[in-house]
């Protein structure tokens, strides 16, 4: 699913317990993360709970990397917070990620007042690790 179709169905939820079952949902849609890729090299620190990220790199059309993603995680709306985050960055230049403000796009969905610190770490945490790798894409092309 597309972060733009993605931010457009949350908007129109206005209840909580709305959004939150919605997450639930678009993590039970996420692109299945192989189970050997449930590693230690791919585990995301700074979770509560689990959640693992697989990196891909290819060449765009310009020649710069562009990064692919899947992820998992072993709690349903962390799964959600994983689906929403992969949908707003996989698929993207390595630039553009560096350049992309995902602190933005949650707070303009009010994760700020609604996520537990706990949840609120962890998604900065996948957000640094996505653009860790970024960086280390752009370092090597």
């Amino acid at each position: 699913m597309k972060i733009d179709e993605i931010i457009e169905n949350f908007e129109f939820l206005d209840d909580w317990d709305d959004r939150y079952r919605y997450l639930i949902e678009l993590g039970r849609e996420l692109e299945p993360l192989p189970e050997e890729a449930h590693n230690d090299a791919n585990k995301v620190r700074g979770c509560a709970s689990q959640v693992w990220l697989q990196t891909s790199i290819e060449t765009g059309p310009d020649g710069a990397p562009v990064l692919k993603f899947l992820g998992d995680s072993d709690a349903h709306i962390v799964r959600g917070l994983v689906a929403l985050t992969l949908a707003f960055f996989s698929g993207r230049a390595a630039r553009d990620i560096m350049e992309a403000d995902a602190q933005k796009l949650f707070s303009s969905l009010g994760f700020e007042h609604h996520l537990t610190p706990q949840r609120s770490n962890g998604l900065r945490s996948m957000v640094e690790r996505i653009k860790h790798d970024a960086a280390r894409a752009l370092a090597t092309a």
